[in-house]
């Protein structure tokens, strides 16, 4: 009988990480837990495969790279940052995309962590921080952009987006606006949380009673951001100004309104995040907030390489990047009336 890790956790009472971790001589497990473990083994007869540890334990300087959406031009320069600073260290990078299916991002993680790299690199991951710590604890090299995890092995690079969130609204209301909406991106995204708890302390901040009916979902992308605005308008709710959690959405309240026959920002202000290239060049220019995308990108790359190479955590293992608001042209100062 062909006897499985799965068959060892079994009988031990505990999970098929734990024994791995009893196989690597982890130090996160109790000296009463490894005896059980190491007594089932010894019952069972069971042998580690070699050949997949030996598989693990090659070196392939690649890294693998997991984005939501590879279109998105966001993901698209904090790969730019990461492919830049593997280069310099002398590493490949794989990139999958998971088109926002959390199951394909974990099919990916499979195989990925167990064939062919060294590390993993996970960009506002969908999946749980029980799901990848339990990676982590297996020891695999993990780290995060856009997102904190609470694991001393996962490195996390991302931005304040409740800092920066409260900013807009401040500067909406400086400008004039008390009604402000709202749009969300993907359900699952802790950025999407993030920004929209700073936007509800933005408004309690200026004392302006939250509508539920100001936010709608508008999934992170152009088409999304479209049809979140048309929706607003069909609610009959009124608002003078409009921050979307991306510029993508942005972008597609763009569309929307030229549709619509509403002049931006004569009759609605809006605010995108992310600076985008494009940001810059629609009429009138998107007011914005700038992430270091590039920049984490390759902040991520640098803290998963050393503590790879050198077996141990960096004591600065999450950083956090100042954003930028960018006020240009489509926030300007509400017309008096």
């Amino acid at each position: 009988m062909d006897i499985k890790i799965v068959d060892v956790a079994a009988k031990a009472g505990v999970s098929p990480a734990t024994v791995s971790r009893v196989l690597n001589n982890n130090n996160n497990v109790t000296s009463k837990t490894k005896d059980r473990v190491m007594k089932v083994i010894h019952e069972l007869g069971y042998q580690p495969n070699a050949a997949a540890k030996n598989l693990r334990s090659q070196k392939t300087m690649a890294i693998g790279v997991i984005v939501p959406e590879i279109n998105n031009s966001y993901y698209a320069e904090v790969i730019k940052g990461i492919e830049n600073q593997a280069y310099a260290m002398k590493y490949k990078v794989i990139i999958c995309d998971t088109s926002n299916n959390k199951e394909k991002e974990l099919e990916f993680i499979n195989l990925l962590m167990n064939k062919t790299v060294d590390c993993m690199i996970l960009v506002t991951p969908m999946m749980s921080d029980e799901e990848i710590c339990h990676w982590a604890d297996m020891d695999y090299s993990i780290g995060i952009v856009g997102r904190y995890i609470h694991h001393d092995k996962v490195p996390c690079v991302h931005t304040d987006n409740v800092k920066f969130s409260k900013e807009v609204v401040n500067h909406l209301v400086e400008q004039g606006h008390r009604e402000i909406a709202f749009l969300s991106g993907y359900a699952d995204a802790i950025d999407s949380y993030e920004r929209l708890e700073g936007y509800l302390k933005g408004l309690r901040e200026h004392h302006i009673p939250f509508r539920p009916e100001w936010i709608e979902n508008g999934n992170f992308n152009k088409q999304g951001g479209y049809e979140a605005l048309k929706r607003l308008i069909e609610k009959k709710v009124s608002f003078t100004a409009i921050y979307a959690a991306n510029d993508e959405m942005a972008l597609g309240v763009y569309q929307a309104c030229g549709e619509l026959g509403i002049k931006i920002p004569e009759q609605l202000a809006v605010i995108g995040v992310d600076n985008n290239r494009i940001s810059r060049y629609i009429t009138p220019q998107l007011s914005t907030v700038n992430q270091p995308k590039m920049k984490m990108g390759g902040a991520i790359v640098e803290r998963l390489i050393h503590q790879l190479e050198n077996g141990e955590v960096t004591d600065n293992r999450v950083i956090i990047l100042e954003s930028q608001l960018i006020v240009r042209d489509s926030s300007r100062s509400l017309p008096q009336t």
